[in-house]
């Protein structure tokens, strides 16, 4: 968007949510979104089954309670944060403060970047588990969920990652100051400034008066007496 700042257009423009649905970046939060439900979904509802020597649940990858704890948390973490980064691109047209946008963007970039790692790690480590996961009878009973889970960890890598490229390419849109203080030039350029008032002391053209206290001149020269005739 040409004269934009950090990819928005002016502050307190009306807010289209049609243009707003059809963007990239909405898409792939909303993606990413479903993706983070179908990770710690499945966990949560099939991921711990019966023990074969016991009553007790154990977690259905390799027993490792960590590698469910890790899953859920890294899918309810992105849950949030998709939620929260969504709103914030609703209300990021109405910041005004070109530093606050700023700030705004970095942190989507990092949150995205940092997201993307973890879900790696997540995918790497969930797998391993899975693969290390004795066949059994709450193996099988649960094997859809595990599965699930690590193939939306993977494609919730490739969603995040997409994010934090585009809050890059947010982030090096940069700043145009020009659209805030389009406004203001405009304004000062109409202004007119006021001449002289009437009456304030400053007269056009100078006029002579006679000092004060000046002694009248005697036209009779002093001891000359006119003769009476």
């Amino acid at each position: 968007m040409e004269g934009a700042s950090f990819g928005a257009g002016r502050a307190g423009a009306a807010f289209d949510p049609v243009s707003f649905a059809r963007r990239p970046q909405t898409l792939l939060r909303v993606v990413s979104w479903v993706f983070s439900i179908a990770v710690f979904g499945p966990i949560v509802n099939e991921g711990y089954v019966n023990a074969d020597s016991g009553p007790e649940l154990r977690c259905v990858f390799n027993g490792n309670a960590g590698a469910c704890r890790f899953g859920v948390v890294l899918g309810l973490g992105a849950f949030i944060a998709c939620a929260a980064f969504l709103l914030l691109d609703v209300r990021f047209q109405q910041i005004s403060s070109v530093r606050d946008r700023r700030r705004a963007v970095l942190l989507d970039l990092g949150f995205s970047g940092v997201w993307s790692f973890l879900w790696f790690v997540g995918f790497c480590f969930l797998t391993n588990q899975w693969q290390r996961t004795a066949p059994g009878p709450g193996t099988a009973q649960a094997g859809d969920a595990a599965r699930a889970a690590i193939a939306f960890s993977f494609f919730s890598i490739l969603s995040w990652v997409a994010l934090t490229v585009k809050a890059l390419q947010r982030f090096r849109l940069g700043t145009d100051m020009s659209l805030f203080a389009t406004d203001q030039l405009g304004a000062g350029a109409a202004q007119t400034y006021p001449g002289y008032p009437v009456g304030s002391g400053v007269e056009g053209t100078e006029t002579y008066q006679s000092p004060p206290f000046t002694e009248t001149l005697d036209t009779s020269p002093k001891g000359y007496q006119v003769p009476a005739y």
